[in-house]
């Protein structure tokens, strides 16, 4: 017998009967964001690996260590797609979308990362992500964030997650403070954790992120980048919290939040819960002003965020918030017995979907004697099983069983799709 291929770890399947809460969260995404304006735009998994050194950059965790890259048989250098962000600028600047134009984007899909697979952490995860482009002032953070704030009302999530706040200011702050947190960090060297000492000379700002205590411990001290952000940086920031205050969505300040990747400045926000561990940020984002530039476009404004779709199941399935309706059902099993029975309940099956399309309409199939059936109707958790046998066709009815209470009616095939729905809402 030849040996079973496996999944590759951390690349998991989306088996049926956890399908039916991806589909629950992607429409319930995809409505929030058509009513605020966003249009959808879909782009390759692959790209040319450059977009993501010059874009998420270089000294980055995710461009040093955690992408799968290749060479394609040209030679050229390739990249499955480890974040969506800079993938949706090349496309929308490739497009002609960005320059002197407001563009309100949207996308899903799946990310890859070479990390060690834990849960709430894969190497083949998915992604939602919201972006605009072409608008500079701080309505339009506010407005994304406040758009965030919707779909976790709408999920039932609001009460469960804290928006934490920051702004790392303009370039020239930014290196302004990182000069002196060098400074400071280099005389505790040997006090910080492996990763942090690595950073100190590639990217030290993600030493604010560190998770190691000692390394927290020496930064107790250390300068605060709020020291470092000009006017204008500030008054965008205080206009993004009275936007946020006067639309009654909760913030704190958290003055230690970077951000992982090259391209942020001004605001930058992490939506977080206290349910999911150490996995604790399910949204994250912020200001991307130079990304468009810096991958060869004309300067444009924008900002973004992006969540992580297996982290947001999981937190809906740990608090018990998959909504009954969300989850895959039968509503309507149908059996047949005999060839003439067999034929007339296709027609039936038909009618029933046509009349009410948001029924689950589900018939066996392959013959078998009534009680092997009546088996695989009970399997399939149905409401309510039609049954039709020769008798039922020559009178143009069939027998509806409630599958709950046991009671069994006959109705004429005529009557049949409407009493259905009434049945069913009566529930």
């Amino acid at each position: 017998m030849a040996r079973k291929i496996q999944a590759i770890r951390g690349m998991n399947d989306i088996l049926p009967d956890q399908s039916s809460v991806w589909l629950y969260l992607e429409k319930t995404v995809a409505d929030v964001v058509k009513s605020y304006g966003y249009q959808q735009i879909r782009f390759p998994i692959v790209e040319n690996t450059d977009l993501f050194k010059r874009g998420v950059g270089e000294t980055t965790d995710i461009v040093e260590k955690e992408m799968y890259t290749f060479e394609d048989r040209n030679g050229e250098s390739l990249t499955l797609r480890p974040e969506g962000t800079a993938s949706c600028v090349r496309a929308a600047d490739q497009a002609g979308l960005l320059f002197n134009q407001v563009q309100r984007l949207w996308y899903t899909g799946p990310m890859f990362r070479y990390e060690r697979p834990q849960k709430g952490r894969y190497r083949q995860f998915h992604q939602i992500g919201v972006e605009s482009f072409g608008m500079a002032s701080a309505d339009i953070d506010a407005e994304l964030i406040i758009l965030s704030a919707k779909l976790w009302q709408q999920l039932g999530l609001l009460e469960q997650v804290e928006l934490q706040l920051n702004t790392i200011g303009l370039a020239s702050e930014r290196e302004a403070f990182k000069a002196s947190l060098v400074d400071y960090l280099t005389e505790f060297k040997e006090e910080l954790d492996e990763d942090s000492q690595r950073r100190l000379t590639t990217n030290p700002l993600r030493i604010l992120d560190s998770k190691d205590a000692k390394t927290q411990d020496v930064l107790k001290n250390a300068p605060s980048l709020d020291d470092f952000i000009g006017e204008e940086s500030r008054a965008h920031f205080d206009r993004l919290q009275a936007i946020l205050t006067a639309n009654g969505v909760p913030f704190v300040i958290n003055n230690r939040l970077v951000r992982g990747l090259d391209y942020y400045g001004k605001t930058v926000f992490e939506w977080v819960t206290s349910h999911l561990g150490a996995q604790a940020t399910v949204c994250a984002g912020g200001r991307y002003d130079g990304l468009v530039e810096q991958l060869g476009g004309k300067a444009t404004p924008a900002v973004g965020f992006a969540m992580g779709v297996e982290r947001l199941i999981l937190l809906l399935e740990t608090l018990n918030l998959v909504p009954e309706e969300a989850q895959y059902r039968t509503d309507v099993f149908i059996i047949s017995l005999g060839e003439e029975a067999e034929i007339a309940s296709t027609v039936l099956a038909e009618q029933i979907r046509k009349a009410n399309p948001e029924l689950v309409v589900l018939r066996h199939c392959g013959g078998g004697n009534f009680k092997n059936q009546m088996k695989k109707a009970d399997r399939s958790n149905a409401r309510y099983t039609l049954i039709m046998g020769q008798d039922e066709v020559d009178q143009s009815i069939c027998q509806m069983k409630d599958m709950k209470t046991g009671e069994q009616i006959a109705i004429a095939l005529v009557n049949l799709p409407e009493h259905l729905v009434t049945s069913l809402k009566n529930i």
